[in-house]
């Protein structure tokens, strides 16, 4: 079963069969990231084993330094086996602190690293993916793999996995460095790993499932907060602030219970640890001190156990920190990999026909169409659009009209049938091709950051400030644009805040037509204009619709009058197919709705 990240954000319900498919997933993502880096990974294990073995070296030093440097000082005042010992300690020191910084920076690069090939990947990716994955995947989710999720991985990369690895190593060479200057506290050591394993255990199993509940609760929380601020002009509008509110409060007080049980968590996991660790340290100094008065062992040798048991429990905690932060990163990079595992459900041809010249010949053969293989909207529908024609598009919501646009643009494939440009297959057609035939204005003109001109020139980036004069003029933009505060260069801010919203469409419309498409479709996309920027606009249509194939959805009747051809469509079919005049002459449902909409204007 391929398990995608459009599913629940929680596993809990998932099998273990679809876990374990989880688990190989995000490790084939992890795989994929640190391979292009073993040779620095190798390096930093080398600088990190030499770094942690000069370490361990200190406690026995010390321990050499008391039973045999200081017994030679004092009884034959000979200073050099003291000042070699010091000497070794000190240089054993400067040259672990020399490589633990090398450690850090080379590791920080690594992070940096699998970071940023993480964050190029996620973005590139929902960008290829199709419209029916952003459709059922909210923005706030998207946000939050690329924030909250990403800065998670990067916690345990940057502390976590640094305290993971550099503890083990440094437990492993303390515990060996013990066995050797004296075994018998070596095995008290060893017993005392016994509730140390338990305790490990418990607060590993308690921790993955409270960890794995903040991240499902924290995430809520950017959704809640992010679609809030996203539909704020809806919220204030119908008076939604109360009820957001207590959404939002419930879903802070859930966040606020989870992190007190994690603190409780650490509450009680710490003062273990520190009991265990004291036990063990009292029974190497109670069996040590008798074996010190009896002469069987050196007070050096003791002090150095002490040191060494001691230096033992020390990274126990850092440990316990990986934990916290590996079941935070593990809960992400699976939101993450289940993200990139994604497949766009119109994927790009592997043998793509190349359409230099499109002459906007549109076909529907025997196409059946229903979102994510649901209710049908189009059953068996064909439909033959010739070269240069202008068809408008008319019914009630719901009749199909944009969703035969979206299959015309390729947002979507049929279930059965197809769809052909100038005869050719649009599944079969080169993306590049499709783009520069096709391109379709929606009712919600987007603009994105930067100025007006830019703007326009998204339809042709190395359009000349002249070509996107003149399509701006073609559309009636011309004269707005250079009454703003710097014309063309006016920067239109986030969503095009510094225009309205017919200004707005009436950018997208020159946008499009600088990019002179051979087929443009306008879904809906006269529907933010007032009455003299709609016949504004539908004189520039007959102009620059000329000798183009156009497909027109629209409400406002008006609109139609341009068309060569009406096409009305109820339930996923044509009911009536003619010329505006034909139909408006007739006694059919157009002739109804065009009544009805005269009926307005009285």
């Amino acid at each position: 079963m391929t398990l995608t990240g459009t599913q629940g954000e929680d596993r809990s319900n998932y099998t273990r069969e679809e876990s374990r498919a989880i688990r190989q997933r995000s490790l084939r993502l992890l795989g994929s990231l640190i391979s292009p880096l073993r040779a620095r990974i190798a390096l930093a294990a080398v600088v990190l084993v030499v770094s942690t073995a000069l370490q361990v070296a200190g406690p026995i030093l010390i321990g050499v330094a008391i039973d045999k440097a200081l017994p030679v000082l004092l009884e034959q005042n000979d200073w050099m086996p003291a000042l070699v010992v010091s000497g070794v300690y000190l240089l054993a020191g400067a040259t672990a602190a020399a490589l633990i910084g090398w450690y850090v920076v080379v590791a920080a690069r690594i992070t940096q690293a699998v970071l940023l090939d993480l964050r190029k990947r996620i973005f590139l990716h929902t960008q290829r993916l199709s419209l029916e994955f952003h459709e059922s995947y909210t923005s706030g989710r998207i946000i939050s793999r690329q924030t909250s999720d990403l800065d998670s991985i990067r916690e345990l990369l940057d502390g976590g996995l640094n305290n993971l690895v550099s503890g083990v190593l440094f437990g492993i060479f303390t515990f060996i460095a013990l066995m050797v200057a004296d075994w018998q506290s070596g095995m008290i050591l060893l017993v005392a790993g016994i509730p140390l394993a338990f305790l490990m255990r418990w607060f590993y199993k308690r921790s993955q499932l409270v960890y794995r509940e903040s991240r499902v609760i924290s995430a809520k929380v950017i959704v809640q907060f992010v679609e809030t601020m996203t539909g704020i002009r809806a919220v204030k509008s119908f008076r939604k602030e109360p009820r957001n509110d207590e959404t939002f409060q419930k879903l802070a007080g859930d966040y606020r219970d989870v992190n007190r049980r994690s603190m409780v968590l650490f509450g009680t996991f710490e003062p273990g640890l520190m009991a265990v660790a004291a036990l063990t340290t009292t029974f190497v100094v109670l069996w040590g001190g008798i074996r010190v008065s009896t002469g069987a062992l050196g007070v050096g040798v003791l002090l150095s156990a002490v040191l060494y048991v001691r230096n033992f429990f020390a990274p126990m905690q850092e440990i316990a920190m990986f934990l916290n932060s590996y079941q935070s990163a593990t809960a992400a990079l699976e939101k993450v990999s289940g993200v990139l595992e994604e497949v766009p459900t119109v994927p790009d041809p592997a043998k793509p026909v190349d359409l230099w010249e499109s002459r906007g010949g549109i076909r529907f053969d025997e196409v059946t169409f229903g979102y994510n293989g649901e209710k049908t909207i189009l059953p068996n529908f064909s439909l033959d659009i010739p070269a240069g024609q202008t068809i408008a598009l008319v019914g009630t919501t719901g009749a199909g009209k944009s969703t035969l646009a979206k299959l015309v643009s390729r947002f979507y494939d049929p279930t059965k049938g197809k769809v052909t440009l100038d005869g050719v297959d649009l599944r079969m057609l080169h993306p590049k091709d499709l783009r520069r035939a096709i391109v379709m204005v929606t009712q919600e003109a987007y603009l994105f950051s930067g100025t007006v001109a830019d703007n326009i020139a998204l339809g042709k980036p190395d359009a000349t400030l002249d070509e996107i004069r003149a399509a701006a003029r073609a559309v009636g933009a011309d004269e707005f644009i250079e009454s703003l505060p710097d014309g063309y260069a006016t920067d239109v801010n986030k969503r095009g805040g510094r225009v309205s919203a017919g200004q707005r469409q009436l950018i997208s419309f020159a946008r499009a037509f600088l990019a002179d498409p051979a087929v443009l479709i306008l879904d809906e996309a006269t529907a933010s204009l007032d009455i003299p920027s709609e016949r504004l606009i539908q004189d520039a249509l007959q102009t620059l619709l000329a000798d183009r194939t156009a497909i027109i959805i629209a409400h406002r009747l008006s609109t139609v009058a341009i068309a060569d051809r009406v096409l009305v469509m109820e339930h996923g079919r044509i009911i009536e197919d003619d010329t505006p005049a034909a139909l408006i002459g007739g006694t059919g449902k157009f002739a109804q709705l065009h009544a009805a909409w005269q009926e307005t204007l009285v």
